[in-house]
C-alpha cells in the first residue's frame, strides 16, 4: 500500500540511501533532468513516483508546488488537477465496469441508449468510437456552448453535427468523453462523479481523488494559472469542465501520485488490488488491446493512448505498440508497462503561475532515464 501521509523529499531519500550500489537502479539521472526542467521554467515543481504491483522504486518531489501568491514546496501527495487523466481513470474505466455488468456494450451505438443523439450523422456513433477518439467530434466544441450549464451544453452536443465521419480519422476529442461522462449518468443513474467514487476510487483506497474536492486553501492543493483573476487551488482549470459544475467525462478530477499508483497496480494485477476488485481480468484485457486509428498512424486503447503525438510519457526506451498511458493538459501524466510491469507517475503543475510551462519534453526525458535505470529497453 502506498503511504497517505506527507514526507518531504529529504526523509524519502534516505529510503534510497546507496544510490548506484550493486542492484538498485540509479535515478540520479532522473533527478538532474527533472530539476534542470524547473530550472529552465517547464514547471515550478514536480513530483515523481516509479513503481511495481508490489513496491514503490522510487518517489522524490522537486522545487515548489506553488510560487504564488505565496510559496509551497512540493511535498509528497499534494493533491493535483488531473485535467485528461479523468478521462482513463474515471471515465473509461466507468464504461468499462457497465460494459461487464451488461448495462451497456462497447460496440453499441450511443444512440442506443440516448436516442436524442441519433441525429445529423451520429446515429451509428459507438461509444467504442467515442473511447479511442474516432467517432468523428471536433476536439472541442465552442465555449460559448456551455454559458448557460452543463444540461444545455449536452443538449448542444445531442443535436450537434460530426466533423467527420464515424470510424475514418482519429481527432483526440473532449467531446466525446463529454458524451460518455453523461452516458454513465444515463445508463446506471448515478452521476459519473458518484459512480466513479463508489465503484473505483472508494474500493481502490483512492482516497484523496475526486471531482469537486473542496478543501478550500489547504496547502495539499496545487494551484494551476490564475482562474478569473486570481488563484483557486481545487477549482478545475479545464473551463468547460468547470461551466458543467466541475464534473464532466473529459476533465474535472483531482488526485495524488499515491492514489494513481493504486490505480494503475490495479490494472497491472488485472482489475484487482488488495483484495478488492472492481474489473475482470478479462474486462481489464478489453480495456487494454490496442487498436489501430482507420489511418495505422495511431494506437489506442479504451480510455489510453499508445502511439500518437501525445505519447511523450513513453519516452524512447518503454515498448512501443504495448505500454500506455495518459497526459493531462495541466502537467500530470502516468505511463505503464505491462511486460516489465513499471509505471512512471510524474505530478506537475505546469500552468502555475502564468500559463506557460511546457512538460512534453520532460515527460519524454523522464520514462527513457527510468527505463534506463530499471535496464528496460537495454
Amino acid at each position: 500500500m502506498m503511504p497517505s501521509f506527507i514526507l518531504t523529499s529529504a526523509c524519502l531519500l534516505l529510503l534510497f540511501a546507496g544510490g548506484a550500489s550493486a542492484g538498485v537502479p540509479d535515478f540520479r539521472p532522473v533527478d538532474q533532468i527533472i530539476e534542470k526542467a524547473i530550472a529552465d521554467g517547464a514547471c515550478p515543481g514536480a513530483e515523481l513516483l516509479v513503481g511495481q504491483p508490489d513496491r514503490t522504486v522510487y518517489r522524490k518531489t522537486y522545487g515548489k508546488a506553488q510560487v504564488r501568491p505565496r510559496e509551497w514546496d512540493t511535498v509528497i501527495d499534494q493533491i493535483y488537477d488531473l485535467a485528461s487523466l479523468t478521462k482513463p481513470v474515471a471515465t473509461a474505466t466507468s464504461i468499462m465496469i457497465l460494459h461487464e455488468r451488461g448495462k451497456l456494450d462497447v460496440n453499441d451505438p450511443v444512440a442506443k441508449y440516448m436516442p436524442r443523439f441519433a441525429q445529423n450523422g451520429k446515429e451509428g456513433v459507438t461509444i467504442a468510437q467515442c473511447l479511442t477518439h474516432v467517432a468523428g467530434f471536433i476536439a472541442d466544441n465552442p465555449l460559448s456552448d456551455y454559458e448557460d450549464g452543463g444540461d444545455h451544453a449536452i443538449e448542444r452536443i445531442m443535436i450537434a453535427p460530426l466533423k467527420n465521419p464515424p470510424g475514418e480519422k482519429f481527432v483526440y476529442s473532449d467531446v466525446g468523453y463529454i458524451v460518455l461522462g453523461d452516458l454513465v449518468r444515463k445508463v446506471d443513474g448515478r452521476p459519473l462523479d458518484q459512480f466513479a467514487a463508489e465503484e473505483i476510487f472508494g474500493p481502490l483506497l483512492m482516497a484523496r481523488t475526486r471531482f469537486k474536492p473542496g478543501f478550500g486553501d489547504s496547502a495539499l492543493l496545487v494551484p494551476t494559472e490564475a482562474i478569473e483573476g486570481e488563484f483557486r487551488p481545487g477549482v478545475v482549470h479545464d473551463p468547460r469542465a468547470r461551466a458543467m459544475g466541475g464534473v464532466a467525462g473529459h476533465a474535472g478530477l483531482f488526485g495524488t501520485a499515491s492514489d494513481l499508483a493504486r490505480y494503475c497496480q490495479m490494472l497491472l494485477n488485472g482489475g484487482e488490488l488488495n483484495g478488492k476488485r472492481i474489473m475482470s481480468a478479462e474486462t481489464v484485457k478489453l480495456m487494454l488491446t490496442p487498436r489501430p486509428s482507420p489511418d495505422d498512424k495511431v494506437l489506442r486503447m479504451y480510455g489510453f493512448d499508445v502511439v500518437s503525438s501525445y505519447d511523450s510519457p513513453r519516452g524512447k526506451r518503454f515498448p512501443k505498440g504495448v505500454s500506455f498511458g495518459h497526459t493531462g493538459f495541466t502537467g500530470c501524466s502516468i505511463w505503464v508497462d505491462p511486460q516489465s510491469k513499471v509505471y512512471v507517475i510524474l505530478m506537475t503543475s505546469r500552468l502555475h503561475p502564468d500559463g506557460k510551462g511546457d512538460v512534453k519534453k520532460l515527460r519524454s526525458d523522464v520514462a527513457t532515464a527510468v527505463a534506463e535505470a530499471m535496464g528496460i529497453g537495454s
